[in-house]
């Protein structure tokens, strides 16, 4: 007994020695270590769990859509493009540009002919391309003239001016759309925000679908706002004061140019997402 480890299972075996040994306490003091650490083990992850868990469902959280978030559906109906008119004369080719600046000499193009029909050309000489540049055909230049370098070019008529298009184009026959500032992403945002659901609707509770049509100007400004298809109650007044208040939209372009676009757009109404 004086040498007995107390630390070993062997004093198990030796306190237990002539008795009941299936009883339990025999078994229970035999398992003692394995259950304190088992205990320990399992305690621990309960602990971590607990102190972490603001933190998890914190970051849970982040993946789970809100169900109060309101949704603005919005429409755009495309109207078809207008026929082709094959009577519209071209448009006129841009004006002649001016004579040049400076003398110009003839340099003959080379041309493939049969040997009988060969004719002797002389090409300019190096001291003649030192004061006049090199062209098809000779011309007396003006040295004294204002050089411009931005004249158009072209064959057409001198008194021939491009002339301003003021026109209306339809949404679906311009090269560039016109465009809220953001894209469309931005005017549903803008329009969810902006939009004041009329008391009146509220009570009643008026949904559904507002159309109305407006002109994105050159500067990109709306005008001629009008209500296409009213729920009333003041929904299509209120369409009409939220676009009159949007920003200037990016105007529509044809042939390079900014032009006035006729654009019809729907904003839908729903009284569940207020």
């Amino acid at each position: 007994m004086a040498k007995l480890d107390i630390f070993k299972l062997d004093w198990i075996d030796v306190v237990f020695a002539d008795r009941n040994k299936a009883y339990g306490a025999y078994e229970l003091r035999k398992e003692n270590a394995k259950t304190t650490n088992k205990a320990l083990v399992i305690g621990s992850i309960l602990f971590i769990l607990a102190v972490s868990a603001p933190i998890i469902i914190k970051y849970i959280s982040g993946f789970v859509p809100d169900s109060k978030e309101k949704t603005i559906e919005t429409e755009v109906v495309l109207a078809p493009p207008p026929p082709v008119d094959k009577n519209q004369p071209p448009p006129p080719p841009p004006a002649e540009p001016p004579k040049p600046k400076v003398n110009q000499v003839k340099f003959p193009p080379p041309v493939v002919v049969p040997k009988e029909q060969v004719r002797d050309e002389e090409p300019p000489t190096v001291e003649e391309l030192k004061t006049a540049d090199p062209g098809q055909k000779t011309i007396q230049g003006d040295p004294n003239a204002e050089v411009r370098i931005d004249a158009p070019a072209g064959e057409a008529p001198k008194e021939a001016a491009v002339t301003e298009d003021n026109g209306v184009h339809d949404f679906a026959s311009v090269e560039v759309l016109p465009e809220f500032p953001g894209g469309m992403n931005k005017f549903y945002d803008y329009v969810g925000k902006k939009y004041r659901y009329p008391a009146q609707a509220q009570e009643q509770g008026v949904s559904g679908r507002v159309t109305v049509s407006f002109i994105v100007e050159k500067d990109g400004s709306l005008t001629d706002i009008k209500v296409l298809r009213d729920l009333g109650m003041g929904t299509g007044e209120e369409a009409v004061r939220l676009l009159k208040s949007s920003p200037k939209w990016k105007p529509g372009i044809q042939n390079g140019r900014p032009v006035r676009v006729a654009y019809t757009i729907p904003i839908m109404l729903n009284l569940e997402a207020q």
